[in-house]
């Protein structure tokens, strides 16, 4: 599996072999959300902004926004995690992506938080 990132908003990012990359939740968000229980996410074509909200998450406890971690497009959203969003919460790094997208400058991708500097981040918090 390639290296994963992180953003200080919560998501993981991902490259994948086509140079596309793939992003979603953390494991940390997820755990402090609860129980999802609706995800809406940005249509395929959609430009995105990195930071900007591109989404949102709702689970017993509250709605959060999604954030956009990098600049690019949409390529494909996750229908499965659309359908049964409880799969964030069982597989956040795996079957519970939400979004892969073509970015548009893929060095983005080294600007965001290593493992260790999100670790680091989220014991902060």
């Amino acid at each position: 599996m390639s290296e994963v990132r992180y953003t200080t908003e919560h998501e993981w990012v991902r490259v994948n072999d086509s140079g596309t990359v793939t992003f979603g939740i953390t494991d940390f968000a997820q755990e402090a959300l609860g129980d999802i229980v609706y995800l809406d996410l940005p249509a395929v074509g959609s430009a995105l902004a990195a930071g900007q909200t591109c989404g949102e998450v709702e689970s017993t406890k509250s709605v959060s926004d999604i954030y956009a971690p990098i600049n690019g497009q949409v390529l494909a959203v996750n229908g499965e995690a659309v359908t049964a969003p409880e799969t964030v919460n069982q597989d956040p790094l795996g079957n519970g992506w939400l979004v892969e997208m073509q970015p548009s400058d893929p060095d983005e991708f080294g600007d965001l938080l290593t493992a260790t500097d999100y670790e680091a981040f989220t014991r902060q918090a």
